[in-house]
């Protein structure tokens, strides 16, 4: 329908829905694009990112999207690492590259376009480390779960404080008795449970917050992606992203058969990025990249090498690329230039 969007993830939000419709979907690392203006979740996870067609897009627009903004603290050293990501591009990015297979986080229905998909990246010359175990996930999602509840009562109390007056609802607990009194058009399929549960937390200057926020970030962090990649001697992770589209009903709600590691890459606030490899029975499915902070570049041109090598990417019916569209282009130019 586009030729580009732009996601919102606190974890999972833009590599999984770019999974299961086969699109490319880049998660920056949180701080490298601004999150002004974007109904927040937490501070500590959510960033703004590209939805492509194509890795060079998303390549494109991250570099107009990167940059520091004095409105958003997180943004401060965004200017002393954005690069023109288009240009970095290489389809031999791959060659003589080391990366970690984390066979821990795959599974789930996608093993038959997973294992291709790493043929074509040893094809490519890279080198394939298997990474079996990596105990902990739950302590890390435990704690996690907590952080982001204490997050999003302060952070949008925060947000709803800066919107204009004629906006009634300047809390969180605004918008608990707003649906709780509009209940059959807000709340037909589902409650509010979480927003209840958040509303309850008692803020970020609590012991249980620091040591929760502390424990998830070194977990998923120094103690579990940088720990990977440094004792594998890797310079990036690959995993599928998650499983096939799964349905979901008023009754059963979501019936998700399993994820990958994203959870890990969202909580260190690290890049992710998700690019076709294949489907399961019809439906589209992603490989993902994992890299340390910063590493944003690097994570574009591996997936870019594999893209171009697999050709696994659904065939444009009717759009071009971010470049063959003019109108794109031209307000795109001056922030890539």
């Amino acid at each position: 329908m586009v030729p580009a969007a732009i996601g919102t993830e606190t974890d999972g939000s833009i590599t999984c829905p770019a999974a299961v419709n086969g699109i490319v979907g880049m998660k920056p690392t949180v701080g490298l694009v601004s999150r002004r203006h974007i109904v927040p979740i937490s501070h500590s996870q959510d960033t703004a990112g590209p939805m492509t067609r194509t890795v060079r897009d998303a390549a494109l627009l991250l570099t107009a999207m990167a940059g520091t903004d004095p409105e958003d603290p997180a943004t401060a050293e965004a200017d002393l690492h954005r690069e023109d990501y288009a240009a970095a591009l290489s389809p031999d990015a791959l060659q003589g590259r080391r990366l970690g297979v984390l066979r821990f986080a795959s599974g789930f229905g996608t093993d038959e376009p997973f294992d291709e998909a790493l043929r074509t990246l040893r094809a490519r010359g890279a080198t394939l480390v298997e990474i079996r175990q990596f105990p902990g996930r739950q302590e890390i999602a435990r704690n996690e779960f907590l952080v982001l509840l204490i997050e999003l009562k302060h952070d949008l109390n925060a947000y709803l404080a800066t919107t204009p007056p004629t906006v009634k609802t300047r809390t969180l607990a605004d918008l608990i008795a707003f649906n709780e009194a509009h209940a059959q058009v807000e709340m037909p399929l589902f409650g509010q449970r979480l927003f209840e549960q958040a509303e309850a937390t008692t803020g970020l200057d609590t012991e249980e917050y620091r040591r929760a926020r502390a424990t998830s970030l070194r977990m998923a962090g120094a103690d579990g992606i940088d720990r990977l990649l440094a004792e594998h001697d890797v310079v990036a992770l690959v995993a599928p992203t998650v499983s096939a589209a799964w349905p979901s009903d008023a009754v059963h709600g979501d019936r998700v058969m399993g994820g990958g590691a994203g959870g890990l890459a969202a909580v260190a606030g690290y890049p992710h990025l998700t690019v076709p490899m294949g489907h399961v029975r019809g439906l589209p499915v992603g490989l993902s990249f994992i890299g340390p902070k910063w590493s944003d570049g690097l994570i574009l041109a591996l997936g870019y090498a594999y893209e171009q090598a697999s050709q696994k990417r659904i065939e444009p019916r009717f759009l071009e690329s971010i470049e063959a569209q003019p109108e794109v282009a031209r307000h795109l130019a001056p922030a890539v230039r």
